[in-house]
């Protein structure tokens, strides 16, 4: 498990389109989807995605399979070595999972504020929500309805809901139709071919399927299928055509919109042609894959394709389906597969269909945040799961997606999203987010297409319970105390400002210790000075990791993203230009966007001078003086 490190002590982180469930998916800082993203210069978050690809992708990773040359064992580190030791997940408090209590249970009454109007309409009728970390789930609380509406009149905008004793309330072991977190489940598939050799991660689609051929896709390679760069439309209307055989020649005929590798467009076909290449090489259908080499392994007993009628009574309704909402009439989909496609296409597809729990989901993300073992049973090598967390779209900002899973998300992460987070979400209203920064998953399935996928839009609740729950995991100070906390509030700005000081001489510094995790443009820790309390300017500083390093510069007296979760020791200067002088000091925290990070910390505040100690914050008249605008003292 991750753990903060301490401070030093200063004096030593979707489109509705008739007839596919489509993709919920903000571009520039807004909810919608559908758009497209060119290439562009950005910051390599992920640490391997460029060197794999430039030495050739599933040759890499060969090499770097644990029993390879030079591989480090197939022992990995304590982490995994405990789960294959059996260790299974356990309930817990927050304690034992060393969590904050009062912010954990704040995650599940942030899930329930959403039963109600959204603004309108309840975003969804019901909701499971579960989250842990290490092996402890700390919550896993059921709210509102399984089975609530009976239909829906889209003229009129009315609903007839079921009579009170025939509603269906949820459960902690409802069981959900997971939508597109499917393409999780076919993409560690597909990474468990290339484990065995049976699949290149840069070869070409047509390698294995030479039906998929014409109009430029000769060259869309598996790796492209993965992240969404192949140039293929968003979605085709297989439910169109009565046959598999007319499904498949849509598919073969769909051409690329734009030169694959030279853009980023969400695409369900991507996966969809991906559950046929893996039928192919296997020799086998995907809902047998999915069974015989993830879940019955895991244990996974509620997870599969096409849920018997038996299990209808513990199955979370979905929509009313209708046109020209939808591309079918079906009535009320419940205990069948929403998605018009993954129905057409017999409940078993590649984007679409995996029904599940969350406890079932939490079992996969403690199997991945173990480098893919689970209670003893492996389903993927330590270095395989790496590749499903690196960024391979660093050239497309702001997309960054590794072989299936989204990476470093605020628009549903909320402030889990750091550059190590990964997950995906589900327009049926469900969503999966790991952080191995912090070794923490969360959980949030609600059936929030029923009665209707126009009763909701964006990822509100999602980006609500992935914020408190990041503020449940505690940052520590190394003196166990409380520092100044700047808050997580979108669009709020706040100042702690320290009380006029006289340094003497141009040796004067400020010294403290930092910590702050914003989003990067959209949010920042600033340090300013002033000489009236009124007109402020910019106060240069530099900053050293506790864990280590090299000093880095800020000249703009500013820092914006991730911090890495340890503190930093900061230095500023006050030079020449304020020596003799009256002057205020302040740290000011912005976040101007509709998404947050974790927030920016500020402790152990000194200004001294060769022999002169002008500020001390542990010092009490001192700490009496700081003025604190939308900052808090906290201990977590």
């Amino acid at each position: 498990m991750a753990a903060d490190t301490g401070a030093e002590a200063v004096a030593e982180v979707g489109t509705e389109r008739p007839g596919g469930v489509g993709r919920e998916r903000p571009r520039g800082g807004g909810e919608g989807g559908g758009g497209v993203a060119e290439p562009g210069r950005g910051p390599n978050r992920r640490r391997l995605g460029a060197r794999l690809l430039a030495l050739g992708g599933v040759l890499v990773l060969h090499a770097a399979l644990p029993g390879s040359a030079g591989s480090a064992g197939a022992a990995g580190g304590p982490a995994e070595r405990r789960a294959l030791q059996g260790l299974r997940l356990r309930y817990g408090s927050a304690r034992q999972a060393g969590l904050s209590e009062r912010h954990l249970e704040g995650v599940a009454d942030e899930a329930r504020r959403f039963l109600g109007p959204s603004p309108e309409h309840p975003y969804y009728a019901g909701a499971v929500v579960l989250a842990g970390r290490g092996r402890t789930i700390a919550l896993h609380r059921a709210m509102g309805y399984a089975v609530r509406y009976a239909d829906y009149d889209g003229r009129a905008d009315r609903v007839r809901e079921f009579p009170a004793a025939e509603r269906i309330a949820m459960a902690e072991d409802t069981v959900f139709d997971l939508a597109s977190l499917t393409k999780l489940f076919t993409s560690i598939l597909a990474v468990q071919q290339m484990e065995r050799g049976r699949l290149g991660l840069e070869a070409p689609v047509c390698r294995y399927l030479p039906e998929f051929v014409g109009g430029g896709k000769e060259i869309i390679t598996v790796r492209q299928l993965l992240t969404h760069t192949s140039g293929l439309r968003s979605w085709a209307p297989f439910y169109q055509e009565s046959t598999r055989e007319g499904r498949l020649r849509l598919l073969w005929s769909v051409r690329p919109q734009e030169t694959p590798g030279t853009v980023y467009r969400y695409s369900d076909l991507n996966l969809i042609a991906l559950q046929l290449l893996l039928e192919r090489i296997t020799g086998r259908t995907l809902d047998a894959l999915l069974h015989d080499e993830i879940t019955a392994p895991l244990g996974m007993h509620r997870t599969r394709y096409n849920p018997p009628l038996s299990w209808r009574r513990v199955i979370a309704a979905t929509e009313v389906q209708r046109p020209p909402w939808s591309g079918l009439d079906r009535g009320l989909v419940w205990g069948e597969v929403h998605d018009e496609n993954a129905y057409a296409l017999g409940g078993v597809a590649g984007h679409a269909g995996v029904f599940g729990t969350a406890w079932d989901l939490a079992v996969l993300a403690r199997a991945l945040l173990d480098g893919g073992v689970y209670a003893g049973k492996r389903i993927l090598r330590p270095a395989s799961v790496e590749l499903l967390f690196t960024d391979y779209n660093t050239a497309f900002p702001g997309d960054d997606h590794g072989l299936g899973f989204e990476l470093y998300q605020h628009w549903y992460m909320g402030a889990m999203a750091t550059p190590h987070s990964a997950g995906h979400t589900g327009f049926t209203g469900t969503s999966l987010v790991l952080d191995p920064s912090t070794d923490s998953f969360l959980i949030l399935l609600g059936n929030s297409v029923h009665p209707v996928r126009t009763w909701r839009a964006g990822s509100a609740p999602r980006v609500a319970v992935g914020n408190r729950f990041a503020r449940a995991v505690p940052v520590r100070t190394r003196h166990g105390g409380a520092a100044w906390f700047s808050g997580i509030l979108p669009g709020a700005s706040g100042t702690l400002t320290l009380p006029p000081l006289a340094p003497a001489t141009a040796a004067a510094r400020l010294r403290c210790a930092v910590w702050w995790d914003t989003v990067p443009g959209e949010g920042a820790l600033h340090l300013e000075a002033s000489a009236d309390g009124e007109h402020w300017e910019p106060l240069p500083f530099s900053t050293l990791r506790s864990t280590g390093g090299t000093p880095e510069q800020w000249l703009r007296g500013s820092v914006s993203g991730w911090s890495g979760r340890v503190w930093h020791r900061l230095e500023a200067p006050l030079t020449a230009a304020w020596a003799g002088r009256e002057v205020r000091l302040r740290f000011r925290h912005t976040a101007t966007g509709r998404y947050v990070g974790r927030g920016a910390y500020v402790d152990v505040v000194r200004v001294a001078e060769p022999g002169r100690l002008l500020f001390a914050e542990d010092r009490p008249a001192d700490a009496d003086r700081i003025e604190a605008i939308g900052w808090t003292r906290s201990t977590d």
